[in-house]
């Protein structure tokens, strides 16, 4: 038997910020390991300042993540203010009202546009390593009263449901997903006739799962790796590493509660 910690995300809009380039700024379809880390950050009240809590979190848990509802894609146009990195040099930048406080005329224009999950519903697992810094049940009361706010990818987009973090053991990591319930089924069958909110299994479609390399595979059918750059290295520079993550579904003993 293995312990896991699981926990719901939801809210109107999320994004899950993709590799950028230029004005551009993508959401993935489903939460980066950088995200996650940061959510149990800000509830753990770890600061982005502070590099080794920071990195020690990041690389203390392995992830898994159970897509219930897909959600839709927007896409959002933007004009931008910002100074230069010239005009910058020896000036605070603590915060957006830090840049302001350059001369409208010494300001440059940037269109951006970006992209956000509108009604997308996810169901987190993490397995703590053996170098975990935290214990489940820590992060699970943290996740419960977080010390800061905690929102989906963007301080714009806040959780509108509770994550009713719960430790689950199980002898596989789909049997974790099956055995968790959350109790809101409801509340999305109703938001789904004017929302979308639709979970996959109202469609009788299987999930989508998402998980790391280290985690077990056995109950899991993978049916494809892939790497994302989503593993935090230097949150200042904003600079990351890659990541394998296997993508698929539960084999068909699981999807049937065997």
């Amino acid at each position: 038997m293995s312990e896991y910690l699981l926990f719901r995300l939801y809210g109107p809009m999320a994004s899950w910020g993709g590799i950028a380039v230029g004005e551009m700024r993508p959401s993935d379809g489903h939460p980066s390991q950088s995200a996650i880390a940061g959510l149990l950050a800000a509830a753990l009240g770890i600061r982005r300042h502070q590099k080794e809590p920071l990195a020690a979190l990041a690389d203390g848990y392995a992830m898994a993540v159970r897509v219930d509802a897909p959600g839709v894609l927007m896409r959002d146009y933007q004009t931008v203010q910002t100074p230069s990195a010239t005009d910058m040099k020896g000036r605070p930048q603590r915060c957006r009202a830090d840049q302001m406080v350059i001369p409208r005329h010494q300001l440059n224009t940037l269109l951006t546009t970006r992209e956000y999950l509108c009604d997308a519903v996810y169901t987190v697992a993490l397995q703590a390593h053996p170098t975990a810094p935290h214990s489940l049940q820590q992060l699970q009361n943290a996740l419960m009263h977080p010390c800061f706010p905690l929102y989906l990818g963007r301080k714009s987009s806040p959780l509108s449901l509770p994550l009713q973090a719960s430790i689950v053991d199980a002898a596989t990591l789909a049997a974790a997903f099956a055995q968790i319930t959350f109790g809101e089924e409801a509340f999305f069958k109703l938001q789904g006739r004017g929302w979308g909110t639709h979970l996959w299994k109202e469609y009788g479609r299987s999930e989508a799962f998402y998980w790391d390399k280290a985690l077990d595979e056995e109950s899991l059918e993978p049916l494809m790796t892939m790497v994302r750059r989503d593993f935090p290295l230097n949150r200042r520079r904003w600079q990351f590493a890659d990541r394998e993550e296997r993508t698929g579904r539960a084999h068909s003993s699981m999807d049937q509660g065997e």
